[in-house]
């Protein structure tokens, strides 16, 4: 058994009360990402990180920050923070939020977390007293600038976290206005699950002769996980996630579903059910967020309802399985969904509920994996007709039935009815939804 203050790697270059955090928390030897980021971070360079959520990455990152910190013992000065960490959902900063106190507890840092949602006061107020480090979503930073109640002239270290999900979910232009209010000299952080041209482009914008660290997961997700597909009819899906609830095999899920009102009746089934469940959404308070997710880790909650955008950098331990109520729209989705149950090398369960109108869905996922998904043919639920749907059946929206008119494409692509006229019918649309968060 190891002892506190035995640590391995570039944990030991860490000033001793930050490493005697490190080792409380239970943590001896790095993660990859750690062992390459810690050591250029304390040299003061600039970062460009891609890496995904449950790498270690915000120990990279928080640890020397915490160092730099403790080393320089600044005082905290009203509404002017020392650090800006930016996070694009209010799950992530709370969680980096509780890093911070986690890794800093033997220090003098100070920290607060500011995200929307909440009354604003108690947030005020803790930047009015002075913070080293603020851990902010844009939205609620833009405002309290704008109000002239935190002002970023005195920022020594950025981190943009999650670049991706954030111009994902619109916030390219707040984060310009943040960058653009920010001192010129400064140490810049910039991590991104994924590296397209987009996140790319706004990573120059921040950078100065960065240091490049790339994780790979040890095995891709998918390998690790026990994949299965369960087809059914769209209107027997709340029957048959009651049915896969009731095994206790399934004692910590994750169930996603694309849209808000989705996911609350869904929690009603299960409840109705005797199972415990809460939805996380957009529409939820944060306070009813952040109480659903305190009861989904402490297991009062064996069901946590959620839809992508608010799952997003939610880190917990020990989930049993991922049930995909809705199938994605995107097959990239697919993979990160997928990937909440097999954290830290363990292995894990995924079932997806798959209906005729999301055939093609799964056909684009099968084609991103590179591979076949088994499918569970014995539940009693199983529809051979989700199974087998091709053409306009495998797509979302209302299906046209016109036995006695004909449906021709003219020569702009539009579909047309031969008599009658009317609008496009519904499946040629786009397949978008809105509300997805």
């Amino acid at each position: 058994m190891k002892k506190e203050n035995d640590l391995n790697g570039v944990f030991a270059e860490l000033l001793p009360e930050i490493g005697r955090a490190v080792s409380e928390a239970g943590y001896h030897t790095p993660s990859p990402i750690q062992e390459q980021s810690i050591p250029s971070l304390l040299k003061g360079r600039d970062m460009i990180g891609c890496a995904q959520t449950g790498t270690g990455k915000t120990a990279a990152f928080s640890l020397p920050i915490l160092h730099y910190l403790t080393l320089g013992k600044k005082r905290p000065v009203p509404g002017k923070p020392l650090v800006l960490i930016l996070a694009p959902t209010r799950e992530l900063a709370a969680q980096i939020g509780d890093s911070i106190a986690k890794y800093g507890k033997h220090t003098k840092t100070t920290h607060t977390v500011i995200f929307g949602g909440v009354g604003q006061n108690p947030q005020v107020k803790a930047v009015r007293r002075g913070v080293h480090v603020l851990v902010a979503t844009p939205g609620r930073l833009i405002d309290l600038m704008n109000q002239g109640l935190i002002n970023l002239s005195a920022v020594e270290i950025f981190v943009l976290d999650e670049a991706d999900r954030m111009l994902d979910m619109g916030f390219i232009h707040d984060i310009k206005k943040v960058i653009a209010k920010l001192p010129k000299k400064r140490q810049s952080l910039f991590y991104s699950a994924t590296m397209e041209h987009k996140v790319v482009e706004l990573a120059r914008t921040l950078v100065h002769n960065p240091a490049y660290v790339t994780i790979a997961p040890e095995n891709p997700a998918v390998e690790r996980i026990i994949q299965k597909i369960l087809f059914v009819d769209k209107k027997h899906k709340d029957e048959l996630v009651v049915n896969l609830l009731s095994n206790k095999k399934l004692d910590r899920v994750i169930v996603f579903t694309q849209m808000k009102h989705v996911a609350n009746k869904v929690v009603r089934k299960l409840e109705g059910a005797g199972i415990t469940a809460a939805a996380i959404h957009g529409n939820k308070s944060q306070t009813a967020r952040t109480n659903a997710l305190a009861d989904f880790k402490a297991g009062r909650v064996r069901a946590l309802v959620a839809t992508d955008i608010a799952a997003r950098g939610i880190d917990v331990d020990g989930i049993s399985h991922v049930i995909n109520y809705d199938m994605p729209v995107e097959p990239e989705t697919y993979v990160h969904r997928i990937g909440r149950t097999a954290r830290a090398g363990a292995d894990g369960d995924a079932i997806s509920l798959c209906c005729a109108s999301e055939r093609d869905y799964l056909r684009a996922i099968e084609r991103l994996i590179r591979t076949t998904i088994p499918v569970d043919l014995k539940h009693t639920l199983h529809c051979e007709k989700s199974m087998n749907a091709t053409g306009a059946d495998a797509k979302p929206g209302p299906k046209v039935r016109q036995p006695n008119h004909k449906i021709q494409v003219g020569a702009d692509g539009r579909a047309k009815q031969h008599r009658g006229g009317g609008k496009r019918p519904s499946h040629f649309r786009s397949r978008r939804r809105s509300g997805n968060h």
